[in-house]
């Protein structure tokens, strides 16, 4: 496969995050009965004027600003002109000539490093209908008609599965910390076409073919290493590749035909007359870049150097933004950062998807866990003790009073401990004998004795060393 040059280019709708439409002041709540989220404008009744929403060009600045693409600030809107059922209008408000950004970047990591994917432009537009597929026939919810999306078109800078889906969780990244989207793919408030392209001459760009509507990062890397290998192929046994529109099937992991493509669709733009142009205040827009939110990169960068994690762990809290707020939270008090780090991405991560919860819906305090591997590294309690308090933390209890209720007060006092351990010893001179003819295990057996003799409360690091210490006295 390594002799072909694989090019891949990605288009991704992404619904902006308002509270009504692009152009009316219909509601855009996901989940609603169907068709009741409407409005005359959105369905194209005759004579109804569109209104543009400036939070949704607010947020299409953000999105911008975050892909750091050169802004325009004269708003313009193009009339896209089909007829298709989830298109009420016959024709759909866009950006066709005069895009709000352009000439951006995403950065992703590579095996060999990091590396700047382009963007190419990224526009404003309104969302379709949703069509159901049923035995009776096809059903259209129009509640989805006319919400505010951007487009974001990269150029083909891609030449894997892997680096396509590092770019769009890249991009997914970045618009949920700007909150510009939920970006849920699950819910289609952001939707993925991928186009890819293979050819045998590095100078030439070969047939591309495109696969529509791919609704996870998962399904995003398997489609396009499943199309690769299906024209390679075709390749390797002499066959043409046909432009063609595809989609991914699940279960059989293959990617399946929709339509073949004759050409280009002319879909007759022209400049939408009912919408003026709008010159933006730059004042207006530098405020919006101004103020924006952390970015993922810069979060984990100061990640790194503020509290001296890895770069693995900080990705992994990055990758969360909800995850990333509670390790700051906790971080306010608790004085290990790395074993802070191992609680909040380990243990809470797995008891709350264990418990089908999201670190949105996190029933624990930052505060209270912050104490807890507080108490752990003081040794007032044992690690193994701490697994067992944490279960009570994560109902919304207080370490503290859980480690009282239980009696579970660590024994670090050297009085106390030497008086067990001499008592562990003089029950067990067959022990003695043994690690004085050069067994280690006999020391791990004692240790043992130890902590059964305090119930667990033993602080196992300093009472190992007291009694090595004991024995060697004997």
């Amino acid at each position: 496969m390594s002799e072909y040059q694989v090019t891949i280019g990605i288009e991704i709708h992404c619904e902006l995050k308002t509270k009504t439409k692009m152009f009316s002041g219909a509601p855009t709540s996901f989940g609603e009965v169907a068709n009741t989220q409407t409005s005359v404008i959105d369905l194209g009744h005759p004579g109804c004027l569109p209104c543009v929403n400036k939070e949704a060009v607010r947020l299409a600045i953000k999105a911008c600003g975050g892909l750091h693409c050169t802004i325009d600030p004269l708003v313009k809107f193009d009339r896209k002109n089909y007829y298709y059922s989830d298109l009420p209008k016959g024709f759909q408000i866009t950006q066709q000539f005069h895009p709000i950004g352009k000439d951006g970047y995403v950065t992703i990591q590579t095996e060999d490093g990091p590396r700047q994917i382009r963007v190419e432009r990224i526009h404003m537009e309104e969302d379709t209908a949703k069509q159901f597929h049923k035995e009776t026939g096809t059903y259209i919810d129009f509640n989805r008609a006319g919400t505010p999306l951007v487009e974001i078109v990269s150029r083909p800078d891609m030449h894997s599965a892997a680096e396509a889906a590092a770019y769009v969780e890249a991009l997914r990244r970045i618009l949920f910390y700007l909150n510009v989207s939920d970006v849920k793919m699950e819910e289609g408030s952001m939707r993925c076409d991928v186009n890819i392209s293979i050819s045998n001459d590095p100078e030439k760009l070969g047939t591309k073919v495109e696969i529509k509507n791919l609704n996870s990062i998962a399904n995003v890397q398997k489609a396009v290493q499943a199309e690769i290998e299906r024209q390679t192929a075709l390749l390797e046994a002499g066959e043409p590749i046909e432009q063609a529109t595809r989609r991914f099937d699940e279960p059989t992991k293959a990617t399946v035909l929709m339509r073949k493509k004759e050409g280009t669709v002319d879909y007759k733009y022209f400049p939408e007359p009912n919408i003026f142009p709008i010159q933006l205040d730059q004042s207006w827009i530098d405020s919006i870049l101004n103020s924006l939110e952390e970015l993922p990169e810069a979060r984990m960068a100061r990640f790194q150097k503020d509290f001296g994690l890895s770069e693995y762990d900080s990705s992994v809290l990055v990758n969360d933004r909800d995850m990333a707020d509670f390790y700051e939270e906790v971080m306010k008090t608790a004085r290990e950062a790395k074993k802070a780090a191992n609680w909040v991405i380990v243990e809470m991560a797995a008891w709350l998807n264990k418990n089908n919860l999201s670190f949105a819906k996190n029933p624990a305090s930052a505060a209270d866990l912050a104490s807890l591997v507080n108490l752990i590294d003081e040794g007032t309690i044992s690690g193994k003790q701490g697994k067992e308090v944490f279960e009570d933390v994560m109902k919304g209890r207080k370490p503290e009073e859980v480690i009282k209720e239980k009696g579970m007060q660590q024994v670090s006092d050297d009085s106390t401990l030497i008086a067990m351990i001499n008592q562990v010893l003089d029950e067990n001179p067959k022990s003695i004998e043994d690690f004085k003819n050069g067994k280690k295990r006999a020391v791990g057996f004692l240790m043992g004795q130890v902590m059964k003799a305090s119930k667990g409360q033993a602080n196992p690091k300093k009472a190992n060393g007291l009694l090595v210490q004991e024995l060697s006295k004997r």
